[in-house]
């Protein structure tokens, strides 16, 4: 049989159990028509780079699926009908990564740094960076050779004179 990854998105005010429900649902459709899933992944709430359907976050579910492409179909027809589902995409491919997903990985990842302590460059609040050193642009009051300010509000004397068109 064809193998297959699908990801689900369902709507952020759904509850956990809704998703736990939607995704029992799924599962009980590929595992009729004859396929199993080989690995069920919740990735949890993530923020979206847009609004979709008026949500700005929504609960992600990962499949990796061994079934017919009937039993996908039909998954795809009932998460179009559900009005808890926002997206959804199935890609085929030719074998399923073993251990956990790159999101899976990402979220241990994240652990580990939080359990560290921050783990140092570029994350977090930028403001509590040392502002001491400025490296080789010297001191902000520094202006090298730009010379003094000088007041816009009056015309430069190197300025062209206006002329009228009497002059001429």
């Amino acid at each position: 049989m064809p193998l297959y990854e699908h990801v689900f998105m369902s709507r952020q005010d759904a509850s956990a159990q809704q998703v736990e429900d939607l995704t029992t649902q799924f599962k009980g459709i590929i595992e009729q028509m004859g396929g199993s899933i080989t690995k069920l992944e919740q990735w949890g709430v993530k923020s979206l780079s847009y609004r979709l359907s008026k949500n700005r976050k929504a609960h992600f579910t990962f499949f990796n699926v061994d079934a017919p492409s009937a039993a996908l179909n039909e998954i795809e027809r009932q998460e179009r009908l559900s009005e808890d589902v926002i997206r959804y995409l199935t890609v085929r491919v030719e074998e399923h990564e073993e251990g956990p997903s790159a999101m899976m990985r990402k979220v241990d990842r994240d652990r580990e740094r939080d359990d560290r302590g921050g783990g140092g460059g570029g994350g977090g609040y930028r403001g509590d960076r040392d502002r001491g050193d400025r490296g080789d642009r010297g001191d902000r009051g520094d202006r090298g050779d730009r010379g003094p300010r000088r007041d816009h509000s009056r015309p430069r004397d190197d300025a062209p004179a206006e002329t009228t068109e009497t002059e001429a």
